[in-house]
């Protein structure tokens, strides 16, 4: 994204020299594909092809918004951190007790919420690859713990690796899957206007597409990545605003192809999908009788590259955001984006507790089903966080707390203002639509 800054040096006043900008370069990307991959999931894929098979491409163009949003609020924390040296919590920390105390209760309930589903999306696909080795629970199991060894043994730079290949994975196969459905390219341009299908609550389906395309606290992770990657200072702005652009072009990708798909293979044959990563398993078996088995466990590894890499990009980069969060809680100091960058958070007992925390404790959710209280609990924190994480970041950079050059311009401003209405409208909405009744 262009700088939303829309500010230049002010030189009424004597300044320190900054540090001295990094020449934007591709061989820098980094944190943007490890977002990309953690942000769109197995939801978001499915979400995407029901918006396919319900209204053919009329949508596209409210995909493409979703990215521009998301571009606008990764780019927010991602300047917070680098302008100010300072970590995004420490940030929040500095607004008022009020958003430690949302902080805690969130991670900790949607930590164990996500880490049920987390393992039962990556478990999907290789139930239906190998069909006969175990249960769907154990293979949740499995994924999980394989998770966590993983980023329990591995700094950030083995991590990013990983997650570019898994990207890697899931691109060439969306791309494939939208070449080999043949899609009509005159519709498909038709669908960057913005026109709203003919339908009740058009308009609330719609924003949903929108809000949905990829990321929710992963968005508040990003900061750290650029962190974890050595950016500490306003000199990697411009690497970090290109690497962002190439998280939601990424991410962009992946949804129009999953569009066309819904589109082109579901739209035509009236073909409904199941919600969640059972859709796409259902999917999978449209696949095999249209286009053979190989396409099938195709898209099935493609699948699990997407799921997978939602849920190792959360044990990382959440238990990340849970460390610096127990540690400002410790000293009541603020954390530098070099503590970040040295590795040390990654080796320390609350990241890995976190990482625990995401593991274990959501294993009986596997087994036995979540909770009726804890479900509709999880759904209204869920719905709070993007809300919060807009308009904290609006407070955040209009502030004395980031510097002058920094500051939020009138288009970053707006875009974020945008995101946060249009978060406040879903969040709204996915709390009223909970049975309270049924609570209580």
């Amino acid at each position: 994204m262009a700088d939303t800054t829309g500010n230049t040096q002010d030189t009424g006043a004597a300044h320190e020299p900054g540090p001295r900008p990094r020449k934007s370069s591709w061989k820098y990307i980094g944190p943007g594909i490890v977002v990309a991959a953690t942000g769109v999931g197995a939801g978001d894929l499915v979400a995407t092809l029901i918006a396919g098979s319900n209204f053919g491409y009329t949508l596209l163009w409210a995909a493409v918004i979703g990215c521009l949003v998301k571009i606008s609020l990764a780019e927010a924390a991602g300047r917070w951190h680098l302008s100010t040296g300072r970590t995004l919590f420490d940030g929040w920390a500095s607004l008022g007790r009020w958003t430690t105390w949302f902080f805690a209760v969130y991670v900790v309930i949607w930590g164990f919420s996500y880490g049920a589903a987390a393992m039962s999306s990556s478990a999907l696909p290789l139930q239906a690859l190998f069909p006969d080795v175990m249960d769907l629970e154990w293979w949740g199991v499995a994924c999980g713990v394989v998770g966590l060894v993983f980023v329990w043994f591995n700094k950030y730079a083995v991590f990013e690796k990983v997650m570019t290949v898994l990207v890697g994975v899931m691109f060439v196969v969306t791309v494939y899957l939208a070449i080999v459905v043949t899609p009509n390219l005159g519709d498909a341009f038709a669908g960057l206007l913005p026109v709203l299908p003919d339908e009740e609550d058009s308009v609330l389906n719609t924003l949903g597409l929108i809000g949905g395309v990829g990321g929710t606290i992963t968005l508040a992770a990003y900061g750290y990545w650029v962190n974890a990657k050595g950016w500490t200072d306003a000199g990697w702005m411009k690497v970090m605003r290109l690497d962002n652009r190439v998280a939601y072009i990424t991410t962009g990708v992946f949804v129009v192809a999953m569009l066309i798909v819904g589109a082109e293979l579901l739209h035509a044959a009236d073909i409904a999908l199941s919600g969640g990563g059972k859709g796409l398993v259902q999917l999978g078996d449209i696949l095999a009788d249209e286009y053979g088995t190989a396409t099938a466990k195709f898209f099935l590894i493609g699948f699990f590259a997407t799921s997978f890499t939602s849920l190792i990009g959360v044990w990382h980069g959440v238990s990340l955001m849970f460390a610096d969060f127990v540690a400002r809680l410790r000293d009541r100091t603020g954390t530098k984006g070099e503590e970040i960058a040295s590795g040390r958070r990654e080796r320390s007992w609350p990241f890995r507790a976190y990482l625990l925390w995401l593991t274990f404790p959501p294993v009986v959710l596997l087994f036995q089903g979540e909770p009726f209280r804890l479900v509709i609990v999880y759904g209204v924190l869920g719905a709070a966080f993007m809300p919060f994480l807009a308009l904290t970041l609006i407070w955040l950079l209009n502030s004395s707390r980031t510097p002058s050059e920094w500051r939020s311009g009138p288009l970053s401003n707006a875009m974020l203002a945008i995101a946060g209405l249009l978060f406040l409208v879903l969040g709204v909405k996915e709390i009223w639509d909970q049975p309270w009744a049924d609570f209580l």
